[in-house]
């Protein structure tokens, strides 16, 4: 990579596309988060095709970061923080093949650092991790209603008992991380 880039993406796949925008907004050096779905076989698939499990899609988010300010190692370690990457198909109560673990890269040396943080973690868990790492593919961006969904509707039953865990357990852990606002 570039020493002079300013911008870098990758794709994760972490649960609810929700909890993880969530948390991904409130990250210092993060530019723009986008929730969406990857890696199916459907193209432009609407959220109750991808709520089916049928279309082989992820719900993800699109960050799009500066390595200067953050690097991808830190990115990864914040995802691996705020989901569960030893269950499949599955976060909490969120159960189906569109809330898997995954990390879709956007390139070759993403790969390689996507390795080392998996091995990583996985030699400090008691189960393997099943987060799954492919090239990013098939990406289509979610609705509109389900951009910034937790921003706009903090008080929803899921968000406040769901979403707000998650982005404090970053706050908490990340203290060093989390954007001035």
């Amino acid at each position: 990579m570039s020493s002079n880039r300013q911008e870098e993406t990758i794709t994760l796949g972490g649960g609810c596309f929700w909890c993880t925008e969530a948390v991904f907004d409130r990250v210092d050096g993060v530019l723009d988060v986008e929730s969406g779905y990857c890696n199916g076989h459907v193209d432009r698939p609407s959220y109750e095709q991808v709520c089916s499990g049928n279309t082989g899609h992820v719900e993800v988010v699109r960050v799009t970061f500066d390595p200067s300010r953050i690097p991808l190692r830190e990115i990864l370690a914040i995802f691996f923080t705020i989901h569960d990457p030893t269950t499949p198909n599955r976060q909490g109560n969120d159960v189906g093949p569109q809330y898997r673990s995954g990390i879709y890269y956007h390139e070759p040396a993403q790969r390689a650092v996507a390795e080392e943080v998996i091995a990583e973690v996985a030699a400090g868990l008691e189960r393997p991790v099943v987060t799954e790492l492919q090239p990013v593919a098939n990406y289509w961006p979610a609705e509109d209603y389900h951009q910034d969904y937790f921003a706009n509707h903090p008080g929803q039953g899921y968000c406040a008992y769901v979403v707000a865990p998650k982005v404090e357990k970053f706050r908490r852990t990340f203290a060093q991380r989390v954007r001035a606002a």
